[in-house]
């Protein structure tokens, strides 16, 4: 599993042990511990009405006029684009060479998917238009992740804790969602000025259907490589295009990764001996230094643990993302082939870049909690392009019809099976499946009152067709 998000870490505190040491400064919760240093329940009310006092004001709205949530966004917001500083627009000759090779890249790609282009305008975005149009899909992917460790330990507390806590719990919250937005600004900040496209990442931070490039992280890309600045911007123009066919056209993917994403997130448990670590060596009066406040929060509090039920979700996302990513990589070497004679070394750089972890990998992993496994993706590009020779591109992007169509992560390590299956016609119930499917959506309709049980009608006027 990955570092735990947004700070919350087990690292070594080399101040913890003087903080325990009664000699040290004395018990701030005046012997709320034993003299062995356990943790007695008993006194916990003493310990939480001393900080209740310090927190009466908790809960009010932020400085920007919002209450404070899981996540400071406005907090995010504005660290972000302070660590980008001035920005120039983009010049229109780049947003227009842009254009032009997304133009280019459909139609090629055109000839190597049956599914339709997905992209409805081409932009050139700053850093800064990269956050502005990606902040609404980070604080889905965020949200979850940082409701359930912020709320986890207060849950985890005796009912009879939690009815004494009062203003802590609620600053607790509050300080959470500016630690919480500290970070994600930081990370964004620095992430801005790194992807090449909306979807570098495999997920789709952007509007629907608007292909973005990065011309500041293109530019330092095409600087250290050999192979001239128009090949690249096509393939990366390729990619992007090639992304927003699936995420266009196959409308349950956006909402299958992001509701992956939250799954990971409920999984996510504590040790309730991780509050009482917490509590231990807690001083509150540090808290009235914005310094220390803020170290308090970096060093962590609690340490998430992996779960079953986390484990279950990591790899459901691992093996949807290098899906994803092992198609796009099939197309678009279909579709580019020998028009850009660079295809295969600019795709292997790519997959270097993803395995080594780039700056993507490296901030999805501290925001979200999740570390993908880009060995995953290099089986998966291996599967779709032995499945293209064996039934052709129409039946192999058929399977994204519906996720009980796609190659399990069983089928990424051993593909003949998968493969044999589609050639052999014996594709393992999915027509069921796309069956079941079908009558599920029916029945919604009957229930919703939008179809006729007994007629078919929908209320529509006019024959039916």
């Amino acid at each position: 599993m990955a570092d735990p998000p947004f700070g919350f870490s087990a690292g070594d505190d080399p101040e913890r042990d003087k903080r325990k040491d009664p000699g040290s400064g004395g018990d701030p919760f005046g012997g709320a511990f034993g003299g062995g240093g356990e943790f007695d329940m008993s006194q916990l009310g003493q310990i939480f009405s001393k900080l209740g006092e310090m927190f009466s004001g908790a809960g009010n709205p932020t400085a920007g006029g919002s209450t404070s949530g899981p996540v400071n966004y406005d907090l995010a917001r504005q660290l972000a684009s302070s660590s980008i500083g001035f920005v120039a627009p983009v010049p229109d000759q780049t947003r227009t060479a842009i254009s032009d090779a997304v133009r280019l890249a459909e139609t090629w790609l055109d000839g190597a998917t049956p599914l339709p282009a997905g992209t409805t305008r081409t932009v050139a975005w700053t850093p800064t238009e990269w956050i502005d149009n990606t902040l609404d899909t980070w604080k889905r992917l965020c949200d979850p992740v940082a409701e359930q460790i912020s709320t986890m330990w207060a849950s985890a507390l005796p009912e009879e804790a939690k009815a004494m806590a009062g203003p802590l719990l609620s600053m607790m919250s509050q300080m959470g969602g500016m630690a919480f937005g500290s970070q994600l600004g930081q990370a964004l900040g620095k992430l801005s000025r790194e992807v090449l496209t909306s979807t570098d990442i495999g997920l789709p931070l952007g509007p629907k259907g608007v292909a973005a490039l990065m011309p500041e992280a293109v530019e330092a890309l095409a600087e250290g490589l050999e192979h001239p600045r128009s090949e690249v911007v096509t393939f990366l123009a390729a990619r992007e295009a090639a992304h927003h066919r699936l995420f266009s056209h196959v409308p349950w993917l956006s909402s299958q990764l992001l509701s992956t994403v939250e799954a990971f997130a409920k999984g996510t448990k504590i040790d309730m001996s991780g509050i009482e670590e917490f509590a231990r060596g807690f001083n509150p009066a540090s808290l009235t230094d914005p310094t220390e406040m803020e170290q308090l929060l970096n060093q962590g509090i609690f340490e998430p643990k992996a779960t079953p039920e986390q484990t279950v979700a990591l790899e459901r996302l691992e093996t949807m993302l290098a899906l994803i990513e092992g198609w796009v990589q099939t197309v678009v070497s279909d579709a580019l082939g020998d028009r850009i004679p660079g295809t295969p070394a600019l795709s292997e750089m790519l997959r270097r870049r993803r395995a080594t972890g780039g700056p993507a990998e490296q901030t999805f992993a501290t925001l979200v909690g999740l570390e993908l496994r880009p060995r995953k993706m290099r089986e998966a590009a291996a599967l779709w392009e032995r499945l293209t020779q064996a039934v052709g591109a129409d039946a192999r992007d058929a399977v994204w019809q519906h996720p009980d169509l796609l190659p399990s992560a069983s089928d990424l390590d051993e593909p003949a099976g998968f493969i044999d299956r589609m050639v052999g016609g014996d594709t393992n119930g999915i027509y069921s499946a796309i069956e079941q499917a079908i009558a599920d959506i029916e029945w919604d309709h009957v229930e919703r009152g939008i179809v006729d049980p007994e007629t078919g009608d929908d209320g529509t006027a006019g024959p039916k067709q």
